[in-house]
C-alpha cells in the first residue's frame, strides 16, 4: 500500500503521524512510505533519518495526497487538506468530528473518504491511541498549573503546589476520573499537592481511591459537588470526556466567578470543546487568558509541547492498526477487528458513526460487509 505523511499544517502542531520507527516497520512489511520534506522537524526527525530507511520524500502537500491510498496524519483536517483529499483515500487522524464543522464530514462522504479518527479506536480496556495522548496531557496539566500558581504568571497567587511544613499545599480538583484525570492526579499527588477527583462513575472513583492508597479524595460529581470543588479549587484541571460527542459545560460561569482569585483553570477537554463554560481555545504561543480573576489556560494540542515524545507515543499506539490495514486490506482488516472499526466515521459515501449522523442530520450506515479472505 502506498502511505502518504503529510508535515502538519495546523499552527503550532510539531507532532508527526510516524516516527521513523513505524516508517521502517511499514517498509519491511513491503509497503511505500511517502513522507513531505520536513514533516519530522518539529518533533526533531529529519529528512534523512527517513529516507534511510526507504522512505520517498514528497516536496509539496498536494504530492503526498495524490500519490498515497493511506494518509496518516495528527490533527484535524484542515479546509487546506480539504480540496486535497483524493477518491476513496483512507484518512487516519485525531479528527474531532463533533466539534468540525459539516463541510469537512459532507466532503468526505461526498468522495467516498474512509475516515478512521485515533479519539474512537477501542481495543478491550479502552481508547488505546487516546490513551497515549491523554497520558501526556495529564502530566502537562499539572506542570501547567503549577507554573501558572507563581507570582510571575497574570495575577498568579504565588502558591507552591506542594506547600512547606507548616503551610498547606494547593488544592487540585480534577474533573474526570478517565486517564487524562488518573495521570494529572498522579502528578499533582507526587508534588504534594491536595487532589480531589470528582466523577459521576463510582467505579472509576474507586479503583483511583485503590490505587492511591486513600491519599487522594473522590466526590461523585453533580451540579452539587463541582460547585463546591470549583470554589475550594486553586487548581481545577477539566478531563471530561464523552466517546464521540462534544463535551458538554459541567462547570458553569457563575461556579468560575465563586474561584478565588488568581486561581487556575486547565482544560485538557478543550478539544472536544470545553467541559467549563468559560473557556475557549487558546495557543501553545499564548496559552492564557483571564477571565473573572481565574486564569484560564486552554490549549488543544498540549502533547505538541513535547512533540518528540508525543510522536514516539503515537507511533507506539498506532502502527499495528495501519499495518492491519496495509497488509489485509480495509475490509478485512474492519470486519476482524471490531475496536478499529469503531473509530470508523465515513465509508462507502456514508456516515458510519451515529452520534455525527445525528448531529449533522446525516443519513447513517453501520458498517457492514463480508470478509475477502
Amino acid at each position: 500500500m502506498r502511505i502518504g505523511i503529510p508535515k502538519e499544517i495546523k499552527y503550532e502542531e510539531k507532532r508527526v503521524a510516524l516516527a521513523p520507527a513505524g516508517v521502517d516497520y511499514l517498509i519491511r512489511s513491503g509497503h511505500t512510505v511517502y513522507i513531505q520534506s520536513g514533516a519530522g522537524e518539529g518533533s526533531h526527525f529529519t529528512d534523512e533519518n527517513y529516507k534511510s530507511l526507504g522512505a520517498k520524500i514528497v516536496y509539496n502537500l498536494e504530492e503526498v495526497f495524490q500519490r498515497s491510498e493511506m494518509i496518516l496524519k495528527v490533527g484535524r483536517i484542515t479546509e487546506e487538506e480539504l480540496p486535497l483529499l483524493q477518491e476513496e483515500q483512507i484518512i487516519f487522524s485525531f479528527l474531532h468530528l463533533s466539534i468540525s464543522n459539516k463541510k469537512i464530514i459532507a466532503t468526505m462522504i461526498e468522495k467516498r473518504i474512509t475516515a478512521i479518527t485515533y479519539e474512537l479506536i477501542e481495543d478491550a480496556v479502552g481508547l488505546p491511541v487516546l490513551h497515549s495522548m491523554s497520558e501526556i496531557a495529564g502530566q502537562l496539566a499539572i506542570q501547567a498549573a503549577e507554573n501558572l500558581l507563581e507570582s510571575t504568571s497574570p495575577i498568579g497567587r504565588g502558591v507552591l503546589l506542594g506547600g512547606i511544613p507548616g503551610v498547606a499545599p494547593a488544592a487540585a480538583v480534577i474533573l474526570g476520573a478517565g486517564t487524562v484525570g488518573r495521570i494529572a492526579a498522579a502528578s499533582a499527588l507526587a508534588r504534594g499537592a491536595q487532589v480531589i477527583v470528582l466523577d459521576k462513575d463510582i467505579h472509576r472513583l474507586r479503583t483511583l481511591e485503590h490505587a492511591f492508597e486513600k491519599k487522594i479524595t473522590t466526590v461523585v460529581a453533580n451540579p452539587y459537588t463541582i460547585s463546591r470543588g470549583v470554589r475550594f479549587a486553586d487548581v481545577l484541571i477539566g478531563a471530561v470526556m464523552i466517546k464521540g460527542e462534544k463535551t458538554p459545560h459541567l462547570v458553569t460561569e457563575e461556579m468560575v466567578k465563586t474561584m478565588k482569585s488568581g486561581s487556575v483553570i486547565v482544560d485538557v477537554s478543550i478539544d472536544q470543546g470545553g467541559c467549563i463554560a468559560t473557556s475557549r481555545p487558546t495557543t501553545i504561543s499564548n496559552p492564557t487568558y483571564v477571565m473573572h480573576d481565574v486564569i484560564h489556560y486552554c490549549v488543544p494540542n498540549m502533547p505538541s509541547l513535547v512533540s518528540r515524545t508525543a510522536s514516539f507515543g503515537l507511533t507506539n499506539a498506532s502502527i499495528n492498526y495501519v499495518l492491519n490495514i496495509a497488509n489485509h486490506g480495509l475490509v478485512n482488516a474492519l470486519t476482524n477487528d471490531q475496536g478499529l472499526a469503531a473509530g470508523v466515521c465515513t465509508l462507502n459515501g456514508f456516515c458510519s458513526n451515529e452520534i455525527l449522523a445525528e448531529s449533522y442530520n446525516l443519513e447513517y450506515r453501520r458498517i457492514h460487509f463480508f470478509s475477502t479472505n
